[in-house]
């Protein structure tokens, strides 16, 4: 791999770190695909986008610790459950047909998006409870882990309605992302040949690119806007993978 390859590798994950981490979730699922493109295998690809979420996650969630803006103990059952199920997904993934975790997830991409866009209602309780984190963050590892992706996109419509704006969301989902992205991360390693060069090039575009995102939320954009646009976000990817869909049933 030439400088010029590892250039362009840490163009592509800025740009990416820098808008997901503006809506508090993690880069893998843009990343990825983008990274496999360009000629790397799918498991180090995500492989790298894990360790990429885990990387801009934690530069997000020390500047809203320093903020004083982080609610620990709420997000700390999410962690907790993360921390067991997402590993058992990632290993589960070495099985798994493809095409099934592709289709869910478009389902779960398009399903959030509308959620977003169309639910009048911003929650469905007033206050959260710690027994309503615990499946939430098990099932998000689960299937974060599986799809090699940390999980905020998963994560988000589900706090919403239970009592998150979508600012608070977004900072708790920035603490649970390094747990859920990191233990993913570890599994992938045990059956996954790893390039550190590369890895270390990544890592350094997250970080930058997670300060940026942060920034850029924190002081110009409304609980709104980024709803919205994590909306939109969701079906544009949701778009762009069943175009892929349609690509393999045609081959």
């Amino acid at each position: 791999m030439t400088v010029l390859d590892y250039g362009l590798y840490f163009a592509l994950t800025l740009a990416v770190s820098t808008v997901f981490a503006m809506g508090g979730v993690g880069s893998a699922l843009g990343l990825v695909p983008i990274l496999h493109m360009h000629g790397i295998p799918f498991n180090p690809a995500r492989a790298l986008g894990l360790f990429v979420n885990t990387a801009s996650t934690a530069t997000a969630s020390v500047m809203n610790f320093r903020r004083g803006v982080l609610e620990v103990r709420t997000a700390l059952p999410l962690v907790l459950a993360v921390l067991v199920a997402t590993p058992v997904g990632a290993w589960c993934g070495q099985f798994v047909p493809h095409i099934w975790v592709h289709d869910l997830m478009i389902l779960f991409l398009i399903t959030s998006a509308f959620l977003m866009l169309f639910t009048k209602r911003t929650s469905v309780v007033e206050i959260p409870h710690a027994w309503q984190l615990w499946p939430i963050g098990g099932v998000v590892g689960v299937i974060s882990g599986l799809l090699g992706v940390g999980g905020g996109m998963l994560m988000m419509p589900a706090l919403i309605l239970l009592g998150f704006d979508a600012k608070e969301a977004a900072r708790a989902i920035s603490f649970v992302i390094p747990f859920s992205s990191g233990a993913a991360f570890f599994t992938y390693l045990s059956f996954t040949d790893m390039d550190w060069a590369l890895l270390t090039v990544v890592a350094l575009a997250a970080i930058v690119g997670g300060y940026f995102g942060q920034r850029i939320m924190h002081d110009r954009l409304k609980p709104a806007q980024i709803k919205k646009g994590i909306a939109v976000l969701l079906l544009l990817l949701a778009t762009k993978m069943i175009w892929a869909h349609f690509r393999m049933l045609e081959m």
